[in-house]
């Protein structure tokens, strides 16, 4: 009987990206951040655009830009950093063209998210007509707190969902206010990718998306999920 030699690396292989479960001492392994782009009819309008002609498009962050610690470090390039608070969906089955109906059946859990964004790059990639990723996949660009399980809080499709700047609430929504609902979201991205067990999708923010500041203080809320506190530093 033989051996299978260990796998040797070039270099040492990098951590695993993962989030704490509310309640429970285990982590949920990443794999994959989709996120979907103006989800809600008065954040398309804010920025420009109009909901009613829009199918769903997505773009995607990296797991290593996942914020645990509370603190975002201003980035670098950049001097018009937006915050958009989401829900955050954490997949635990995974699968090709999965039907509306089943795709809840898919899901893990829910968290607190904030896709922070480098809005004068994004406006600048927009002009050229060039990809997203140095506005929206940069390092620390993902805060995001402990997944609470569906199996615990059901599947929230109702419910506020707000971000406060040092205490002056400046995001308030509804997640009945979702253009494409939770289903669907993943209805659509299993027709453009194979999604897999630890994949996460940012379903999308509300309107009153804004500038922070060094120093400043955010306060996210999902009604029925959780908070996340994040300091800019």
């Amino acid at each position: 009987m033989t051996s299978k030699t260990p796998a040797t690396y070039v270099i040492p292989p990098p951590p695993v990206s993962a989030l704490p479960v509310r309640g429970t001492d285990a982590l949920f392994p990443v794999r994959r951040i989709y996120c979907v782009g103006r989800n809600y009819a008065a954040h398309a309008v804010e920025m420009g655009h109009d909901p009613d002609k829009e199918a769903p498009f997505f773009f995607q962050k990296n797991p290593d830009s996942l914020v645990l610690d509370g603190t975002f470090p201003y980035p670098v390039a950049s001097s018009d950093v937006h915050h958009e608070v989401e829900l955050v969906v954490a997949l635990h089955r995974g699968g090709k063209a999965i039907p509306v109906e089943s795709a809840l059946d898919h899901v893990y859990g829910y968290a607190v998210g904030i896709d922070m964004t480098r809005r004068d790059l994004q406006a600048e990639a927009k002009k050229a007509g060039r990809p997203w990723e140095v506005a929206k996949a940069f390092e620390h660009s993902a805060p995001c707190g402990p997944l609470v399980q569906a199996a615990e809080i059901g599947h929230p499709d109702a419910g506020a969902i707000t971000l406060s700047v040092n205490g002056e609430l400046c995001q308030s929504g509804d997640l009945n206010q979702l253009i494409w609902k939770v289903p669907e979201v993943i209805a659509h991205l299993s027709a453009l990718f194979t999604l897999a067990p630890g994949d996460l999708i940012f379903t999308g923010t509300p309107a009153g998306v804004g500038p922070v500041q060094r120093g400043d203080l955010l306060e996210a809320k999902v009604s029925g999920v959780g908070e996340l506190r994040t300091a800019v530093a």
